[in-house]
């Protein structure tokens, strides 16, 4: 069993930065991490992904450039970087993690999810 914690979000101004964290416990070696979004009226959609075992990372298009997917894997913690934060960055952004070391954009292929954390982008 797994159980994601994040942490992290808040209200920044629009170009601001924040650091999102996601504390596993569990097994998740050799597990692919990722974070998702889901806005209000919205699906959830895909934010990064990434091999916990390795550096292999994906981004969204929407955040090329500007957010940064990395692991620790003495703390088993997760952390997106997110900079130039923009006004339709605004969500509540989730950890997630599958038991399969391929990442993936799909909600529906992860299998653990954490509580979420809110982020508000101001214009």
């Amino acid at each position: 069993q797994v159980q994601l914690v994040e942490s992290g979000g808040g209200l920044v101004q629009a170009g601001g930065s924040l650091r999102l964290s996601c504390a596993a416990s569990g097994r998740t070696f050799n597990y692919a991490m990722g974070w998702f979004r889901q806005a209000p009226g919205k699906e959830r959609e895909f934010v990064a992904a990434i091999r916990w075992s390795g550096s292999i990372t994906s981004y969204a298009d929407s955040v090329k450039g500007r957010f940064t997917l990395s692991g620790d894997n003495a703390k088993n913690t997760l952390y997106l970087q997110m900079n130039s934060l923009k006004p339709e960055d605004t969500a509540v952004y989730y950890c997630a993690a599958r038991t399969s070391a391929a990442t993936s954009g799909r909600p529906a292929e992860f299998d653990y999810w954490g509580q979420g954390t809110q982020v508000t982008v101001a214009s």
